[in-house]
């Protein structure tokens, strides 16, 4: 069975769709996979499904669900409904657990690459550990979930991966730089930037890229557009670090101020 959470929600077992059309059955089972082989409560179910308000018969609904998801893996798997109850959503007390053990999660991928990347990085191998948090970053399809209209708990659980994802670009970008890939990294930072126009470390990460390209000019109007965005936003000014880099790169010399070019994060 092939998951995909990074992105469009999809699951699919021999090429065959098992994901359902009607929207609470989407997020029944995305909440099951997303937590696989953990126990997700009949009180988290209730919690997504239906917020504040579930109907009085919630109980019998949910159950209704869940056997309406069984008969669907029992279609795509030609396992009966019974062995799709034992070996896949499994009923347990207080809940329900989707053993994912012969599954193949982009998620579980994604954090593996990830952890092997940031070990590389803390051993001082930072080509290893770019090679590897690329390789995690490039599993990513777009938005956590898309096509699952997330309800209280998957907002959490996608936010969670969405954070995971921002700092795994941090490193993998400040790895880059360490190893001189100044002019490798300009696509990806234009657009984080875009994307988190109030993201310090991304921004001085495009600053150093900029300037180590010959590219001044385009360095100093990325720290405009972030103090701006600071101020007009938050009403805050740019750290010390953010100016004392607007400061280096105003004097152009780099060699002034060493560590505001070789970052610590590893």
């Amino acid at each position: 069975m092939k998951i995909n959470i990074l992105g469009p929600f999809s699951v699919h077992f021999n090429g065959v769709s098992v994901v359902p059309g009607a929207p609470k059955l989407r997020k029944a089972l995305a909440l099951l996979l997303i937590h696989a082989g953990t126990l997700v409560t009949n009180t988290a179910m209730v919690n997504e499904l239906w917020d504040d308000e579930p109907p009085v018969s919630y109980p019998t609904t949910i159950q209704t669900y869940i056997l309406t998801l069984r008969k669907q893996l029992s279609a795509a798997t030609g396992m009966s409904s019974h062995e799709v109850a034992r070996r896949l959503i499994i009923t347990e007390t207080g809940g329900y657990r989707f053993s994912g053990e012969d599954a193949d999660t982009d998620v579980d991928r994604y954090y593996s690459l990830v952890e092997r990347g940031r070990a590389c990085l803390t051993d001082g191998d930072d080509y290893a550990g770019v090679q590897h948090i690329g390789e995690a970053l490039r599993l990513w399809r777009g938005t956590a979930l898309t096509g699952v209209p997330v309800g209280r708990i998957l907002e959490v659980e996608r936010h969670r991966l969405e954070e995971s994802r921002l700092v795994s670009h941090e490193y993998w970008v400040d790895a880059q730089l360490r190893l001189g890939m100044y002019r490798e990294v300009l696509a990806s930072l234009a657009g984080l930037t875009v994307e988190h126009p109030l993201n310090e470390t991304l921004h001085m990460q495009y600053m150093r890229a900029l300037f180590l390209n010959g590219r001044r000019s385009q360095a100093l109007d990325v720290y405009h557009r972030l103090r701006n965005n600071l101020v007009r936003e938050l009403g805050l000014e740019p750290t010390v670090s953010a100016q004392r880099l607007q400061q280096a790169i105003l004097k152009e010399d780099p060699a002034e101020d060493r560590d505001l070019w070789t970052s610590p994060i590893r």
